[in-house]
């Protein structure tokens, strides 16, 4: 086991990454204020690991209740939020009852969600069992649901107590979830770290077949550079928007084909590739380095090419990215890799054009 720290200024807490973390009911009892426990999990993952972790946890003397939700971006919603709510209520839930969640980064973000809000906020962990939830949405705090004008547009920062990132449980994952997870560790290495990249195009290979030495240090690499920027700027006021790379296309391509038709990963790989080319364009990154990105991308088997949605229709849903200040759209782009940086100073001629053929040249 590997434990990393997120050290903010009034909470402090592990992320644990290894094998077989999911029977250790050792590790999450020094975090619990009391010895009772609700599991938000999906109908996917529960049966696979809901029975493992109530076991670990009942050798500890911890009673588990269990919420079962529906799988899937589409159902991150209100309707759902309020489903949890029930369960909570109806099993008389306290301030002092920890919401565990389990599952990927739509479990996450709404069991998070509601532990936020529920007696307005209890106690939280992340047991994350994807690829991406386990690099990215598991560590930081953010939470939320979407909107049917846009993505995550309702939430708040709810930071968890523990992060058990078990590894073993990425064997069981979908093929096409464990690639849209690999679109996230490939962020990481364009925001901070060119070394990162330059690994992960030596050992791509060993990712794809899920090989545990190269998936913990990749995991580990990524935990790390996610939980050094959330340390410098916890609610997103200036550095961590540097976290969004590829996120304001990609949030816009969710939105307009429709929650889940694509995957999270997915429409951030093709937005990553929208922000590169836009950042070649404006002169920040070198042609060669934005052909690299969209190589090591394709590598990964993920979507280079963005739908044909109209440059009208992505503006109009990129007016509703979070990052928008004083109406105006702010651009997380490169200099080179591993090097991000954030800006306003887009000009709209030059987006138009990007947008009018966001697959020309992918």
């Amino acid at each position: 086991m590997e434990t990393l720290w997120v050290d903010l200024p009034h909470h402090r807490y592990p992320i644990h990454i290894g094998a077989g973390l999911l029977d250790q009911g050792n590790l999450l009892l020094p975090h619990l204020p009391q010895k009772k426990v609700a599991i938000v999990t999906n109908e996917t993952v529960a049966p696979f690991y809901l029975d493992r972790l109530s076991k670990a946890l009942a050798d500890q003397g911890i009673a588990a209740i269990s919420l079962i939700i529906p799988d899937g971006e589409a159902f991150k919603n209100g309707e759902t939020l309020n489903r949890i709510y029930d369960g909570l209520l109806s099993r008389r839930c306290e301030r002092g009852t920890t919401v565990i969640a389990l599952g990927g980064g739509v479990v996450g973000d709404m069991a998070g969600f509601a532990a936020a809000t529920y007696q307005r906020g209890v106690p939280f962990m992340q047991i994350p069992t994807t690829l991406l939830a386990q690099v990215d949405s598991s560590v930081g705090g953010k939470t939320g649901i979407n909107h049917p004008l846009g993505k995550n547009m309702i939430g708040a920062f709810h930071q968890p107590n523990l992060v058990l990132a078990d590894t073993d449980t990425l064997h069981t994952l979908p093929r096409r979830e464990f690639l849209a997870g690999l679109s996230e560790v490939i962020k990481y290495s364009l925001i901070r770290d060119r070394d990162f990249f330059d690994w992960l195009e030596s050992h791509m290979d060993q990712l794809l077949a899920r090989d545990p030495a190269a998936l913990t240090l990749a995991i580990r690499k990524s935990c790390a550079t996610k939980a050094a920027i959330v340390m410098e700027d916890e609610r997103e006021t200036g550095v961590r928007a540097l976290l969004n790379l590829g996120h304001t296309f990609g949030h816009a391509i969710e939105t307009a084909v429709g929650y889940g038709e694509w995957r999270h990963g997915e429409a951030v790989a093709a937005g990553m590739v929208l922000a590169a080319r836009l950042s070649e364009r404006l002169g920040h990154l070198p042609a060669e380095q934005a052909r690299s990105i969209v190589s090591l991308l394709r590598s990964a088997e993920l979507p280079v090419a963005a739908p044909r949605l109209g440059a009208e229709r992505y503006l109009e849903l990129m007016g509703l990215d979070k990052k928008v200040r004083a109406g105006k759209l702010r651009f997380v782009l490169l200099r080179s890799i591993g090097a991000a940086f954030i800006t306003d100073a887009v000009p709209t001629d030059t987006l138009r054009e990007l947008l009018a053929e966001p697959d020309r040249d992918a």
